[in-house]
């Protein structure tokens, strides 16, 4: 059956929540995913656009940093989402050496590097999960069906249990969905808290080396 790029993106965000349960509580069940996992981005980023893209990567960063799986999974994973391209998107740090570059040859500091991915990062963080307060409400109403494992012994029949059983589906989809979306919420504030922190240092330089230049000509003016 074919399903909207989106809700694949929230049954890898729901994939996400398990991997890492299980690896530690399980990791047997972790590396015999791997396999799935590959085939899983392979197929979502072939029928996705750019900004799932940008959320699958965001889960690869992840894993990645939390050594989820080992380094060759993690390329097979990186080939399934970014194919054969030579030139890739550039990691932060690579960024971060571009503009520590820039900032020390800058004569103005009214060009400071990266302004522009600054002020989309701020604006990208208005939608972020946390401020969401439709999923808030959402997540705040789901039925106490789906949270009182106690209420399972009130399941008489068959066409109760299946009611109970799509509730709890959809339930973990919401839940997978916020959850994925917080994991990139997180990333994001941290990568713009080091651009901040980049920023604020290279225009403390360039005003120090203004100042300096400042206190020179004032000197030759006495």
């Amino acid at each position: 059956m074919w399903t909207k790029p989106n809700r694949k993106l929230t049954f890898l965000y729901l994939a996400n929540d398990v991997i890492q349960n299980s690896k530690r509580k399980g990791p047997e069940f972790t590396k015999d995913f791997a396999p799935v996992i590959v085939e899983a981005f392979k197929h979502v980023s072939s029928e996705t656009d750019e900004s799932c893209k940008k959320h699958l990567g965001r889960v690869l960063s992840i894993w990645e940093e939390r050594s989820v799986y080992e380094d060759d999974v993690l390329d097979q994973l990186k080939h399934a989402l970014y194919g054969d391209k030579k030139t890739r998107k550039r990691t932060y740090d690579q960024i971060k050496v571009d503009e520590n570059e820039n900032c020390s040859s800058l004569g103005s500091p009214s060009e400071p590097p990266q302004t522009l991915d600054l002020v989309r990062a701020l604006q990208d963080l208005e939608n972020a999960a946390s401020g969401d307060a439709a999923v808030h409400q959402r997540i705040a109403s789901l039925p106490v069906e789906v949270q009182e494992v106690s209420l399972l012994e009130k399941i008489t029949d068959k066409e109760s249990g299946e009611r109970l059983s799509k509730m709890v589906e959809d339930a973990c989809m919401l839940l997978a969905d916020y959850n994925g979306r917080l994991a990139a919420e997180i990333d994001d504030r941290k990568q713009l808290t080091r651009m901040l922190a980049d920023f604020l240092r290279c225009q403390k330089e360039a005003l120090a080396e203004k100042e300096h230049k400042l206190e020179v000509r004032n000197l030759f003016l006495l």
